[in-house]
């Protein structure tokens, strides 16, 4: 589902940057979240991730999305084998947003794949996907921005904030989060 333009949409004014079916399919997921997801326990990982699936997620069976995650769109969003998305983790894909296997997203955290242009004066929504590589680690209540890709065993520290790529096994802290050593992990 493709964003409006800007120009003739106006967004500014109170105009819509997704269609109506966009709209309208984000209410029908918001209600199945709530309904059938929302209110699980913490080990029905598996039921959740199927309610995502339903939506048009690529969710591995093995992944585990806590009840409290919000997921802005589902066919936006992929998660790998034994990936973990924990409570309270925000995933505003209004672009994809890819996260490999082993990664784990701690609670709290909030990876947006949107921005809009600057130097649009009618607001342009630009959409910018993020990848999160394999055994990746976005730590509590850090945020990854538009665009951004981690690479396989880079960790984003608790609060940092990164809005360039992450090398891999680069570990990085901070707003705006800067390297600080290399991840050295056990094989």
């Amino acid at each position: 589902m493709s964003v409006l333009e800007a120009a003739k949409s106006k967004p500014l004014e109170g105009g819509a940057s997704f269609s109506l079916a966009n709209r309208l399919t984000r209410v029908v997921w918001g209600l199945a979240w709530l309904l059938l997801a929302r209110w699980t326990p913490p080990p029905f990982h598996r039921w959740r991730g199927l309610v995502l699936r339903m939506f048009g997620a690529r969710v591995d069976p093995t992944a585990r999305i806590h009840a409290s995650v919000s997921v802005w769109l589902p066919a936006n969003l992929s998660v790998g084998a034994n990936a973990l998305v924990g409570p309270g983790a925000r995933l505003y894909n209004q672009g994809k947003i890819s996260i490999a296997e082993r990664a784990v997203i701690s609670q709290g955290a909030y990876l947006c794949a949107s921005s809009h242009d600057v130097n649009d004066p009618d607001f342009q929504l630009l959409l910018r996907p993020i990848v999160i590589g394999r055994q990746c680690w976005v730590a509590a209540d850090a945020f990854v921005g538009p665009g951004v890709t981690m690479h396989d065993h880079a960790v984003l520290a608790a609060r940092g904030a990164l809005f360039t790529d992450a090398a891999q096994d680069g570990i990085y802290r901070g707003n705006p989060a800067v390297w600080i050593k290399d991840r050295k992990l056990r094989r």
